[in-house]
């Protein structure tokens, strides 16, 4: 088929839920792309996080294919050594005691949300079942996810939601104000990277986690969009000195196939019972090898990469003319201009540069391993279209 045909039958045969870019992607490597037609584009998107080693990586392919060869999938109701292998290396880097594991992002928060709930029903009774999140957040997009996300804009349509929800402005007032002694957890993401890459403040992180532990309420960080290296940790609550309860990930987790995780510290290790929870597809043992491929390079000497890369391009995007203010953190950053977001990002698409956006920001995230020149070369444009 060629990209005309492609795009025909994509609108006549799939759901419009998507506002697709007018390319079709063939191929690629490492930090580039190729449409149907070769045209070249430098990859700041890597997947909306997920491709962390970029396209057509050698040793996630090996990885995948070794497990492909040996068995594509089992029930749950048997052992697999890639789930426990990769199990055992996200508590040894995290310190969580038990993991959880489904198929995307919003299947981790589900996890966490049902066990956040177990553990304060199991522990104080019925009708301790309220949740905080915060304004501006994201978690997913089934019932209970959608409801857990702080933004009225993706609120219609679908009600009623699943109850016990409150939704915080980001400060210590903010929690305050929603905390009734119905509370049993409080849900945040450390960069809101779906509103705008926005980092929360340090001292309210600090302050919000004492708040929690003195009053046995639950500290849930997503991760979703964060970890595996994304911004320059491990995951981005260690930048903070941060020790929550609960921690979801996903998309850069699993380097190409559907894979989330939601890890359970000391306080809910035992929280879920047989039963409780559960996932046909959930640690699937091709996705989990995967994983491990990827979750084993994320090192030390990795992070440090990342965060100078990240510092590299936050720099040089801030000299840009009309560039109001650069975000972010690591190889995850939100570029403020005075121009429309989708705009700029059609404009870089036709230069040869794929960008996201995030309401009303440029929204970078491209692989861990993109290299200097490709960074440069991704500068460029963005000067070209933003300083216009």
């Amino acid at each position: 088929m060629n990209a005309e045909e492609i795009i025909s039958d994509d609108n006549l045969y799939l759901a419009n839920t998507y506002a697709r870019f007018d390319i079709v992607i063939d191929s690629g490597d490492g930090a580039l792309l190729y449409d149907l037609h070769g045209k070249e584009y430098i990859d700041c998107a890597s997947g909306i996080g997920v491709n962390v080693f970029g396209v057509n990586d050698e040793v996630w392919k090996n990885a995948v294919i070794g497990q492909i060869k040996k068995v594509q999938h089992i029930s749950n109701l048997y052992y697999a050594e890639p789930q426990v292998r990769l199990a055992r290396l996200l508590c040894e880097k995290t310190g969580a005691k038990k993991i959880f594991f489904g198929n995307s992002g919003a299947e981790a928060n589900e996890c966490a949300i049902k066990t956040a709930r177990k553990y304060s029903f199991s522990k104080y009774g019925d009708g301790r079942s309220e949740i905080i999140t915060l304004k501006n957040s994201f978690h997913g997009r089934t019932l209970a996810t959608l409801s857990a996300t702080g933004q009225e804009q993706f609120h219609k349509y679908f009600a009623p939601f699943v109850q016990d929800f409150r939704y915080a402005a980001p400060s210590m007032r903010g929690i305050s104000e929603c905390y009734t002694d119905k509370t049993c957890a409080v849900m945040i993401e450390v960069i809101q990277g779906e509103s705008g890459v926005n980092v929360l403040d340090g001292d309210f992180l600090t302050r919000l986690e004492k708040f929690c532990k003195e009053r046995d309420i639950l500290l849930i960080v997503d991760e979703v969009q964060t970890g595996n290296g994304r911004t320059g940790y491990m995951y981005s609550y260690q930048a903070f000195g941060l020790n929550p309860d609960i921690v979801t990930t996903a998309k850069g987790l699993g380097g190409g196939l559907p894979i989330g995780a939601c890890m359970m510290f000391d306080k809910c290790e035992k929280t879920l019972s047989a039963g409780d929870h559960g996932s046909t597809f959930g640690g699937n043992p091709v996705a989990c090898a995967g994983a491990l491929s990827i979750i084993e390079r994320i090192d030390k000497s990795l992070l440090l990469e990342v965060q100078g890369k990240g510092a590299y391009f936050k720099e040089n995007a801030s000299k840009i003319r009309n560039v109001e203010r650069v975000d972010g953190m690591g190889l995850m950053l939100g570029i403020k201009t005075d121009k429309p977001a989708r705009a700029v990002a059609e404009s870089c698409l036709k230069k040869g540069l794929i960008v996201l956006t995030a309401h009303d920001k440029i929204r970078l995230l491209p692989p861990l391993n993109i290299r200097k020149n490709e960074i440069d070369a991704a500068l460029k444009i963005l000067n070209e279209v933003i300083s216009q």
